[in-house]
């Protein structure tokens, strides 16, 4: 299936599967306003208010397509729908934030979902994300478009309309614990990164795409002298399932077993905002995190020093 393609049916099953998170968990996680990076959360929102949040990437071509349509409907609704555009903040500099901004003279909010926590309660699984919660703090719809369905959605919503819940699919906290738990105890080695980060990348960040392809072609050779713990790639989940990880592993001849971290837990869990990176893990906790492949002699001196 051509990656284009698996692109957008990934983003259409994502719609199709609705998550409502627990409106007092949804309030209790810290964001960053832009550009001061001063602490915020939902519980700072008008509570009489419905709310509209859109899950944006700079480097996400849907999501560029879609800013016009969603400044509209702010300048449409905005006195009675809370709207706020939260960057995912994978991969992001700050001046390409302020490049989108600027571009599309967005007026709503920006903050940055610094930890990954806010995009994992609601179910994110790729961008653009448009998730609404009516005014009892319930999510009532979410999808990747932005539509006639979206706008008569947000109409309702400014009406007064509470509109039903969304049914629940979201990952209980036990389900969490489970995911995290092989990595609380022993060493272990981390590689994170994602099945698209070396093509989807390659013309809005080249230089990023160049560095996702650099490290995944080093790696086996890295994992074959660093021997002293286990490894295990974890990929990203978004626009990812088991055929596109098939194809990864296949291209560059993994030796090291990845799995897709189910609902960006373990990405949320060790922070991880910057891809590729690798992690040396004792006992829970980083001992070193490496950012930068080029110098693979440098790479496995660092890694021998952490303990």
């Amino acid at each position: 299936m051509p990656k284009l393609v698996c692109l957008l049916l990934f983003s259409w099953l994502g719609a199709m599967q609705p998550v409502n998170a627990a409106s007092a968990d949804l309030k209790l996680i810290e964001l960053e306003k832009f550009p001061d990076a001063s602490a915020m959360s939902l519980s700072a929102l008008p509570a009489e208010k419905p709310l509209y949040i859109k899950l944006w990437a700079t480097w996400c071509k849907p999501c560029i397509e879609q800013m016009p349509h969603f400044q509209a409907l702010y300048q449409r609704y905005g006195d009675k729908v809370n709207f706020i555009a939260v960057n995912i903040n994978i991969n992001e500099k700050t001046e390409e934030i302020a490049a989108v901004v600027q571009r599309f003279g967005l007026t709503m909010p920006v903050w940055l979902d610094t930890s990954g926590r806010l995009a994992t309660s609601l179910g994110l699984v790729g961008t653009p994300y448009s998730v609404l919660m009516n005014s009892a703090g319930q999510q009532v719809y979410s999808s990747h478009e932005s539509d006639k369905a979206l706008d008569g959605l947000v109409q309702r919503l400014a009406q007064g309309q509470q509109l039903p819940v969304a049914s629940s699919d979201n990952i209980s906290s036990a389900e969490q614990q489970r995911l995290t738990a092989p990595y609380l105890q022993g060493e272990h080695y981390l590689f994170f990164t994602a099945t698209w980060c070396d093509w989807y990348l390659a013309e809005s960040r080249p230089a990023m795409a160049k560095h996702c392809k650099s490290a995944q072609q080093r790696l086996n050779a890295l994992a074959s002298q660093a021997t002293d713990a286990g490894w295990i790639g974890i990929v990203n989940h978004l626009w990812t399932d088991d055929s596109a990880l098939a194809e990864f592993n296949a291209q560059y001849n993994m030796n090291i077993p990845f799995n897709i971290d189910t609902n960006g837990v373990l990405f949320q869990h060790f922070n991880v905002r910057n891809i590729p990176l690798l992690l040396k893990v004792k006992d829970g906790k980083v001992l070193t995190e490496i950012r930068d492949f080029s110098d693979p002699a440098a790479v496995l001196q660092q890694l021998k020093q952490a303990k």
